[in-house]
């Protein structure tokens, strides 16, 4: 056994994202560009960091390359230590195959080895693919004051929404009697956030017996909450009042990435206690050119601008010619939108080039939704062309 650790953190990060198309194509879903200079898994990162939460187990699966990478030996996050730190953990390699995590439950359960080597009291269990700013170590501390061998962070959504997520039916003092899974009429507004935090000794319990079940889907919302609460187990809804956010499609990952640029942001990336840290590049500092005219927009280090953008991200190392104009895009890093370009209502994939005179996206007509327009990683739209809204182009 290691040093024993009071709480440690078990971050789900191998999601495919197929909802995201082809910007998943090349990469998970955590690793996936946000807000200019960060990727999705920063986020929940920085969260167990600012909790104090120093022994972190990231699961990956699905196109693990970039994300093992970028996360390295986790020192952007302070979690290069010596006693815990980051270790990415992936499906184990059987004898005979290679085989995948065949759920949520699966993916703990093929490591409670690593997680007995700390030791822990609690296991906090998180997705690495969701927008939010938190404090776990008030939801381990309340969890622990009610002596709750399950805790599980839920944040209040319109009713008409509340069919989307799985939904926890709770009496007066916060005690869950009742989950249901994407509910047809339901009877609560109270929604998981896929934030969960288990007595260990308890949740390996239920790990194994659930490993045992051939009918199961090994998957904390389907399978093992319904067996605790069964069980008679005590399950807490711990109640989140700040900004949340599923990017799990592409209207909702341009939302995230447009909500930055409001007036009143819901979501500060900086200028408190928990801050976003990320890797970054060593980028010289962005050049504006006389040419450039912006207005209420994010530039991030290594570009150069020398075009019109408005109520965009503009993510590093990105070229934006004179003559180009942006709107309500989000640019991905490395690409180059030409002069003469337009850019509307979009996603831009990284390293992309957008030539002269084409166009992606356009602007909606009023009281109309946005259909965001996307451009895969690497793509090049050629002089001329067109890529209409809420269009995929991967080729």
């Amino acid at each position: 056994m290691l040093r024993q650790k009071k709480c440690i953190a078990m971050l789900l990060a191998g999601g495919q994202g197929s909802r995201l198309g082809v910007l998943t194509k090349k990469v998970a879903k955590p690793a996936v560009p946000f807000g200019g200079k960060y990727r999705i898994i920063d986020f929940t990162l920085s969260n167990c960091v600012n909790s104090g939460i120093d022994t972190v187990g990231v699961l990956t699966q699905y196109k693990p390359m970039e994300l093992n990478e970028y996360i390295g030996n986790g020192q952007p996050w302070g979690l290069d230590r010596n006693s815990g730190g980051v270790h990415i953990l992936q499906p184990y390699a059987r004898t005979k195959s290679r085989e995948w995590y065949k759920g949520t439950a699966n993916a703990i359960y093929q490591n409670i080895n690593f997680v007995d080597r700390f030791a822990p009291e609690n296991v906090v269990v998180l997705s690495g693919d969701h927008i939010y700013k938190m404090d776990y170590s008030k939801m381990v501390a309340e969890h622990n004051r009610e002596k709750a061998d399950c805790t599980i962070a839920v944040i209040d959504v319109p009713i008409t929404e509340a069919s989307r997520f799985g939904i926890m039916n709770t009496k007066d003092d916060g005690i869950i009697y009742e989950f249901e899974e994407k509910p047809k009429k339901p009877k609560s507004t109270k929604a998981s956030m896929g934030v969960y935090v288990f007595r260990w000794s308890v949740l390996k319990e239920y790990l194994l017996k659930d490993e045992e079940d051939s009918k199961s889907s090994h998957d904390f919302g389907k399978n093992i909450i319904p067996a605790m609460l069964k069980g008679g187990k005590r399950l807490l809804a711990y109640s989140f009042d700040g900004y949340w956010k599923d990017v799990g499609t592409i209207y909702s990952l341009w939302e995230a990435n447009m909500d930055l640029l409001s007036e009143k942001a819901p979501l500060s990336l900086g200028g408190d206690k928990l801050r976003i840290y990320a890797r970054t590049s060593d980028s010289p500092p962005t050049f504006i050119y006389d040419s450039a005219d912006l207005k209420d927009s994010m530039i991030t280090k290594g570009c150069e601008i020398a075009g019109e953008i408005e109520n965009s991200i503009i993510s590093s190392g990105c070229v934006v010619e004179k003559g180009a104009k942006i709107v309500n895009s989000v640019i991905l890093p490395g690409s180059i939108i030409e002069k003469n370009a337009s850019v509307s209502y979009a996603i831009v994939g990284e390293n992309c080039r957008v030539c002269k005179n084409s166009a992606v996206g356009s602007i909606p007509q009023s009281g109309e939704v946005p259909d965001i327009a996307v451009v895969g990683d690497g793509i090049c739209i050629k002089e001329g062309e067109t890529v209409e809204k809420g269009e995929m182009r991967e080729v």
